[in-house]
This record gives C-alpha cells, sequence and structure tokens, in this order.
C-alpha cells in the first residue's frame, strides 16, 4: 500500500469531484470547431449549436490509450470514447458560460501562465514535451486560455459566495470532537509525485506530466533542486505534482497516523528524521499490487509539522484550519454540483455519437 495514496483519511477534507477540463496525457483538450445549422457526419455532439468533432474525440481517444500495449475491446473502446465526449461536452457548457460573463482568459494570463510551465525546462525539453503529447504550440496556449478561463468562471460564480464563520467552526468541532482526539503521534505532511505513466490526470496548474520513467526522474529532480535553491514546496506542489487529490493544496496530505507511515519503513525512515519545513530526498514510489515491486514514480515529502497523541481543542490553530477547510470544500463541492445541474439544465446538448451507438445496438462497434 504506498504512502501518497494512503494519506488522505486523516485530513479531515472532502475531496472535490467537480466536472473538470478533459485531460489525456496531461494535456487539456484543444479547441473544438465552430457550428453550422446541419450538423455533418463528422459532428459527435452539439452544445447550444457548437459542434464537437469526431476527428478531435478519435484523437484523444488515442492520446488516453498512451502506451499500453493491450487495446481495449469495441465495446470498451466505445465506452471509452462516450466518457471523453462527455467531458468535452462539460467543457464546452462552461466556457460559454463563461464567455457570456465576460470571465475568457486575456494573453497576459496565458503568456505568464507558459511561461511557468516552461520554467523546468529548455526550450528542447519543451519542444520535446509537445511533441510527445502531439501538441502545437498554438494547441497549447489554446488550452491554458480553457483552463484559466474556467478557473476565472468558478472563482467568480463560486469561491466568492462561501463564507465560513467561527460560529461553523465551533459546530463543527463539538459535533466531532471525538475525531480530534489523536491516539498516536501524527505526522502533517505535503508531497510532490511524479508518476512514470503516459497518460494520467494530474489536476496542477501547469497540466504538468512526465511523459515516461526517464522524464519522470529528470522532472523530480530538478524540482529537488529548485527546493533546495529555496523555490517554495507548495507553489512547486501546486504546479508540477502530478497527484490530483493533493495538488491543488500545495501537496498538503494532512496529518498521517504514525502507525499508517509505518507500513512504509523507507519512507518512515526518511520523515522520520526531518524537522519541520525540512524535506526528503527524491523517493521512489513502488507497485506493490503486483509480484515485481516495480517504479511507478518518484515523491518528495514535506514536513510540515509533528503532534504527539491527545485531544486538540478548539483553539489550536491546526484544528481550526482543518475544520475550516473540510466545512470550505463541502460547501464548495454543494455550490458546483449545483451550479453545473443548472448549466446542464440551460443548454441544449446533442450527443449524436450516443444516438449512433443506441440506433446500432452496439452490434457496429
Amino acid at each position: 500500500m504506498q504512502v501518497n495514496s494512503i494519506f488522505r483519511a486523516e485530513s479531515h477534507r472532502a475531496h472535490l469531484h467537480w466536472p473538470a477540463l478533459l485531460l489525456i496525457g496531461g494535456v487539456l483538450l484543444p479547441g473544438i470547431a465552430g457550428c453550422h445549422h446541419t450538423p455533418g457526419a463528422d459532428v459527435v455532439a452539439t452544445v447550444n449549436g457548437k459542434e464537437i468533432l469526431r476527428s478531435d474525440l478519435e484523437r484523444y481517444y488515442q492520446a488516453s490509450l498512451g502506451d499500453n500495449p493491450q487495446k481495449p475491446s469495441p465495446v470498451e473502446a466505445n465506452i471509452r470514447r462516450l466518457q471523453i465526449l462527455h467531458g468535452m461536452i462539460d467543457d464546452e457548457i462552461l466556457q460559454q458560460r463563461a464567455a457570456k460573463l465576460n470571465l475568457a482568459a486575456t494573453d497576459d494570463d496565458v503568456n505568464a501562465k507558459l511561461t511557468e510551465y516552461k520554467a523546468p525546462y529548455t526550450q528542447e525539453e519543451f519542444d520535446k514535451q509537445l511533441k510527445a503529447r502531439n501538441v502545437t504550440l498554438d494547441d497549447f496556449k489554446h488550452d491554458i486560455r480553457r483552463s484559466l478561463t474556467k478557473e476565472k468562471l468558478l472563482n467568480k460564480e463560486i469561491e466568492s459566495k462561501i463564507n465560513i464563520t467561527d460560529a461553523q467552526i465551533a459546530s463543527f468541532y463539538a459535533q466531532h470532537k471525538s475525531d480530534f482526539n489523536v491516539v498516536e503521534p501524527q505526522y502533517h505532511l505535503a508531497q510532490i509525485v511524479v508518476t512514470t505513466a503516459p497518460a494520467q490526470q494530474t489536476n496542477n496548474l501547469q497540466n504538468n506530466k512526465a511523459s515516461g520513467e526517464a522524464d519522470a526522474k529528470k522532472k523530480i529532480e530538478t524540482l529537488h533542486n529548485r527546493l533546495e535553491s529555496g523555490d517554495d514546496f507548495g507553489s512547486l506542489a501546486m504546479n508540477f505534482s502530478e497527484d490530483p487529490n493533493t495538488a491543488s493544496n500545495g501537496g498538503d496530505m494532512g496529518f498521517i497516523p504514525e502507525s499508517q507511515l509505518r507500513t512504509e519503513p523507507e519512507v518512515f525512515d526518511a520523515i522520520s528524521k526531518l524537522k519541520p519545513d525540512q524535506f526528503t530526498d527524491v523517493l521512489p514510489v513502488y507497485d506493490n499490487a503486483g509480484p515485481s515491486h516495480r517504479i511507478v514514480g518518484y515523491v518528495i515529502y514535506k514536513l510540515i509539522a509533528r503532534e504527539p497523541a491527545g485531544q486538540r481543542e478548539l483553539n489550536d490553530p491546526n484544528v481550526q484550519q482543518s475544520i475550516h477547510q473540510t466545512l470550505h470544500e463541502s460547501q464548495k463541492q454543494l455550490l458546483q454540483n449545483a451550479y453545473f445541474e443548472m448549466l446542464q439544465d440551460d443548454a441544449k446538448v446533442r450527443n449524436y455519437f450516443a444516438e449512433e451507438i443506441l440506433k446500432q445496438g452496439g452490434s457496429q462497434f
């Protein structure tokens, strides 16, 4: 059981599951073609009349397969295509809403984000990254624009409406006081994770994904060098970590029980030597599911705090911060789910690919 996958339960926060821009191989979907009154044969869906093309769907389907030599069956392939198309439709709904509210990202926004993305690489390495993902620079900049536009939309429509009061925090603590009675020492950790998988959703700000084992090792070593040079751990995690559950929180994993840490002796040994605000060397992440015990990624851990066992009181800043984050994420998830349902109700969506599959009864696929 890998530490970076199990360090979740003790953080007292809800993870967000919200329709997001679809990521294939770490790259956002590029633009969707313009609309016509009568959809052609290459149109798989329309959103308020704007077309999504079969050629785009197929391109991202192929990218989603990565280097896996085992190809899916025809039925499995089309289940995946339907899932990808659903993400494309969701994204287009959000983009159209943002356009109505004049929230589109500017050229300056895009260029600034592109500069951040290119920071760990030479120009040659950056060009290789694009080539490995079969993406042009213009397509990539377009993807950045859509990602930033979505971020602006949700900040205005969701984040601005969330207000957590002291009374809510106190009420939550009263109802969950036993949850803050810690029976063993706890380690508050953050992580930066890089995986060797060629296709994976990352959820980091740079949409940055290593393309293989050699690239993963180079990327994590570059990030470790930047940490040693004084770069902020949380900022690097948000921009480059490939763990979708913690990247958006600056790599914050919450408080981890010591017994959980000890299930990974190499990890516990490295973390137990740290003082608060120190970080580990680069550590391998192993696939313990199979007999090969192969490396599937690399990780750097930072020790934020070490807490002894005992009851945590409401006046503890860490308790208040944990409760605030839990309440904030819960409200955010609720509002976003309701918001997206509203957008879906207002949108006129036609999924021709789904209709095609139903019409043929699956027999032609």
